[in-house]
């Protein structure tokens, strides 16, 4: 089988040709059964596009990551990680232990991800700073956390019930508060009463964290504010603003919690949604890898029906790929050789192979 020499403005690998957007940054030669044709990758144009590592982001000539030094990656999940600002200070803390090289936490996906020597050995370390931060915590193994999805989806559906009924009741309340001082022949003191019961069913989750984290040395968060100021208005009597305000923020905090659970549930959708093995192209044989062990300049085989496995250029064959999965486009996209193709994206016809590209257009 013969391939006539081409110049393609995608990629840097040259199947007997070259592209130009895919900076493989070292060269290769594969034969492949199926063809019996060479690759031949070459470094083309550092000012059009820039590959730079998949682990750390940083451009290869400067990796940060540390894998070069025999350290390895390893990713964590973290259980009930609901702040923000915790998960920088577990992240600054975590990255200070001595012999870890990198250490990210990604809030959306609760992912935990660190480089080092031996990544198991911090597992005990790592947990104490999580739980010392936020207590509710829980570090757990990617497989782990996964057999737990189903259960832990029914607890969070079983805790938004009851956070609803919290506040209705406590907006029922309210109301009867309020209504209860313009009818005439109530004592003084039933409005008052109903408005500070109110106040214990909205406040009291608030009011018993706000305690446990000021034993904990953790003063100026939200809770302790919200304790601060609603308890100012119950001193000075003022009970439909503390009540009030306790409300508006229970309601916040619901709706919050539900965008948050959404926004993540649909991150680890498309995550998913990556194959976790691939078919690497090594001379004439073709094996199976793991997908996070595919490397820049990798060559890759896609089967029709196969997931693309990662962001690259085709080398080699056409296609049409089914873009709906990521786009929500429902017509198939037609590739051939130098056409760029995202990940999660599913080849419906031919053959085709890829070159593993990460790159930065300028």
């Amino acid at each position: 089988m013969s391939h006539e020499h081409h110049n393609h403005t995608h990629c840097d690998c040259t199947h007997q040709h070259e592209h130009e957007h895919c900076d493989c940054a070292h060269q290769h030669e594969h034969q492949h059964e199926h063809c019996n044709c060479t690759h031949q990758h070459e470094h083309q144009e550092e000012a059009v596009s820039l590959a730079v590592c998949a682990t750390c982001g940083n451009p290869m000539d400067s990796c940060t990551c540390g894998l070069k030094d025999g350290n390895k990656k390893k990713t964590y999940i973290l259980e009930n990680l609901e702040c923000a600002n915790c998960a920088a200070k577990m992240e600054r803390k975590i990255s200070e232990l001595s012999g870890i090289t990198s250490a990210t936490i990604t809030f959306a996906t609760k992912q935990l991800r660190i480089t080092a020597p031996d990544p198991e050995q911090y597992l005990d370390r790592i947990r104490a700073i999580c739980t010392s931060i936020e207590p509710e915590v829980q570090v757990k193994e990617i497989r782990e956390a996964k057999a737990e999805a189903d259960v832990r989806s029914g607890i969070h559906r079983k805790e938004q019930r009851r956070d609803l009924a919290v506040i209705v009741v406590g907006a029922v309340l309210f109301i009867a508060g309020m209504i209860s001082q313009h009818i005439s022949g109530v004592a003084a003191a039933i409005p008052a009463a109903i408005q500070i019961l109110a106040y214990l069913v909205l406040g009291a989750e608030i009011l018993l964290t706000a305690g446990k984290n000021i034993l904990k040395g953790r003063v100026f968060d939200e809770n302790f504010l919200m304790s601060i100021a609603t308890i100012g208005a119950v001193v000075i009597g003022q009970f439909e603003e503390a009540v009030g305000v306790m409300l508006f923020y229970r309601v916040g905090e619901f709706f919050e919690h539900i965008a948050v659970e959404r926004s993540r549930s649909q991150i680890m959708s498309a995550v998913d949604m990556r194959p976790e093995v691939v078919n690497l192209v090594q001379e004439s044989d073709v094996c199976t890898i793991p997908a996070e062990e595919a490397k820049i300049g990798d060559i890759l085989l896609v089967r029709p029906g196969d997931r693309i496995p990662l962001d690259s250029i085709v080398v080699e064959g056409e296609s049409r790929l089914d873009t709906s999965p990521i786009t929500g486009e429902p017509v198939p996209v037609k590739v051939a050789v130098g056409s760029p193709v995202t990940s999660g994206c599913v080849n419906t016809s031919g053959l085709i192979v890829l070159c593993t590209c990460f790159f930065i257009n300028s």
